[in-house]
């Protein structure tokens, strides 16, 4: 099993014809994702990589059925509009890739999913794979570094950087330590779907027997995802690697990602570290150290 995509999802592309969006067809198509169609307004009848292009989500599903996800890359400006449009066509997973949008926007955004009984990844992420079955987005590369950095495996994993998944997965892959899901969730302050919140779907799956994680100096996620595993006696053993420590002695800089601003104590890589060590999850200090920990705590 995995969590939120498998082989047989389809989804389209929102934005197919930009730059980026083009590229990311490529990557998705190498890796033997299924694209039912994309969409860029004023573009229908063409097509990228065979993936034909339509005017609107509407046009797609009229013509496919709906799909079972949607990558957006749209320009900042447009994203909430290309998002509201994909929810108001029944679909449930939607992974944002553009960055730099408006926070009252990206909240409004996560708001309508939630009553829609929908999912956002992002924005700002790389997006998900479950490895030798599917990804969706631009995490991992191209598809033979993709299949080159994740192997199929028992180890979900987690990271606000999209970078950093795919070098917890070579890690965990050189030794000996595939993956069932990894998720890209997104490094802005506000995002569609939290540690905490993917929880239940690790949990829920039997093959996932491991979570590893990558975190940074603000936030609360952390914080959150140490309430959950207390109050849910969480089955998995869980290992993070905290980047940034050296924030602490660095008041009011700014590490990585727009969501990593140090507000307050509570925010600290100290603080997170000390929370995460007491709801049981193990700290590694280097990300090498990860695949030892992970065995270390599966064995036990």
């Amino acid at each position: 099993m995995s969590i939120l995509i498998s082989q047989d999802t389809s989804f389209i592309i929102q934005g197919i014809t930009g730059r980026e969006a083009v590229n990311l067809t490529r990557e998705n198509l190498d890796y033997g994702a299924k694209i039912v169609g994309g969409v860029t307004p004023g573009r229908a009848g063409r097509d990228i990589y065979g993936v034909p292009v339509y005017d609107c989500v509407r046009d797609v599903v009229e013509k496919h059925g709906v799909p079972g996800g949607s990558i957006v890359s749209v320009p900042p400006g447009f994203t909430k509009d290309a998002v509201f449009e994909a929810l108001e066509n029944d679909i449930r997973l939607i992974v944002i890739v553009t960055e730099n949008i408006p926070r009252r926007e990206v909240a409004q955004m996560v708001e309508l999913a939630n009553l829609r009984g929908a999912r956002i990844i992002g924005p700002n992420c790389l997006g998900i794979i479950s490895p030798e079955e599917a990804k969706m987005g631009g995490v991992g590369g191209p598809a033979a570094n993709t299949r080159q950095a994740y192997s199929k495996g028992p180890v979900g994993v987690m990271s606000r950087s999209g970078g950093m998944t795919t070098e917890i997965a070579s890690t965990l892959t050189a030794a000996g330590l595939g993956q069932s899901t990894c998720v890209s969730i997104g490094g802005d302050a506000i995002i569609g779907t939290t540690y905490a919140e993917l929880m239940p779907l690790f949990e829920a799956d039997p093959e996932t027997k491991a979570i590893a994680i990558y975190s940074e100096p603000g936030g609360r996620m952390e914080a959150e995802l140490a309430d959950w595993i207390r109050e849910n006696d969480s089955r998995l053993p869980i290992v993070a690697f905290m980047a940034g420590r050296f924030m602490d002695e660095m008041k009011g800089m700014r590490f990585g990602h727009a969501g990593t601003i140090v507000e307050g104590k509570e925010d600290t890589t100290a603080e997170k570290i000390a929370r995460m060590e007491a709801a049981g999850i193990s700290v590694a200090e280097r990300i090498e150290e990860i695949p030892e920990l992970i065995k270390k705590r599966m064995g036990s």
